[in-house]
């Protein structure tokens, strides 16, 4: 007797990851409601959710690539791009947007020529946004390569930018 259960597909291109990728969907079944964890691993894998990835997960869950593209975008953890080797995240919150960030945003867009959610062109920096980074009291807050800086201005967040692009 036949099993209902799709057999994983092969990728053409013979990247490894994409075996890691088809256990972790067999682990859960195949089941579509394990899309954010499948997402998680292939982000985990590849670094970031291109389309072709994304094609792939909707083909082996049997879900329109519309979900996958939706809870993909949806979730501010998951990245459509790749990723620069710094990260600067503005946190817009109240306190935060009272406080100065939309300043900081406009003038980090401005000097790095990219805007929120984009990466510069020699891949050195990723300018992101949060909602809200649950450090009301040191608003404005940036957050560099993961550690949390409050009472930044303008300035001060430029003049870290520029250390990064001097690597």
């Amino acid at each position: 007797m036949k099993s209902s259960r799709p057999l994983p597909l092969s990728h053409p291109s013979g990247d490894k990851r994409f075996k890691i990728l088809d256990a972790t969907m067999k682990r859960h079944q195949y089941q579509q409601d394990a899309l954010i964890e499948i997402l998680h691993k292939a982000q985990e894998l590849f670094g970031y959710l291109e389309n072709d990835l994304l094609i792939y997960i909707a083909q082996s869950l049997k879900l329109p690539p519309s979900r996958v593209y939706g809870v993909a975008t949806f979730y501010h953890l998951f990245s459509l791009a790749p990723k620069g080797k710094h990260t600067c995240v503005v946190c817009t919150g109240t306190a935060c947007y009272v406080k100065g960030a939309p300043e900081i945003l406009a003038h980090l867009e401005k000097s790095a020529r990219i805007h929120a959610g984009e990466t510069t062109p020699d891949g050195q920096v990723s300018l992101l946004t949060a909602r809200c980074l649950g450090a009301c009291s040191l608003a404005p807050a940036v957050v560099f390569d993961g550690a949390v800086c409050g009472y930044q201005t303008a300035e001060s967040v430029q003049e870290r930018i520029k250390e990064w692009l001097k690597e």
